[in-house]
């Protein structure tokens, strides 16, 4: 089962991830199968993951490709909407376009961050 996991963390960190992708691309180190999305901020995260973004990621885990107006159904939303929300999440790289429309290609998504007090 493949499992995006969205993650909170800083520059330094996602670096740190990209760089041992790369190792494990090589073959420097294992490969360890998680698939990973980074945002900076718990705002930049609310920006592009908005509840109804998160609606149209829901009703695509574990379909395969659909095409945009299936997906606009299924979200009881209008077609232009859709395609707009659609557009921010592959553009942000949740989501993948596909030969027959747009996928998410991960049986179910994971959050892991923390929330600290204000200063």
């Amino acid at each position: 089962m493949a499992t995006l996991k969205v993650k909170i963390e800083s520059l330094d960190q996602t670096m740190a991830t990209v760089a041992d992708a790369m190792k494990a691309a090589t073959g420097q180190i294992p490969l360890n199968g998680e698939f990973s999305l980074s945002f900076p901020s718990w705002e930049t995260m609310h920006r592009v993951l908005t509840p109804k973004r998160l609606e149209i990621v829901r009703v695509m885990t574990g379909q395969g490709p659909l095409s945009m107006r299936e997906v606009a159904r299924r979200v009881g939303r209008d077609f232009k909407a859709v395609h707009a929300d659609i557009d921010t999440l592959v553009k942000s790289g949740v989501i993948d376009k596909a030969d027959s429309g747009v996928v998410f290609p991960y049986d179910r998504i994971h959050f892991d961050f923390e929330i600290q007090s204000a200063a």
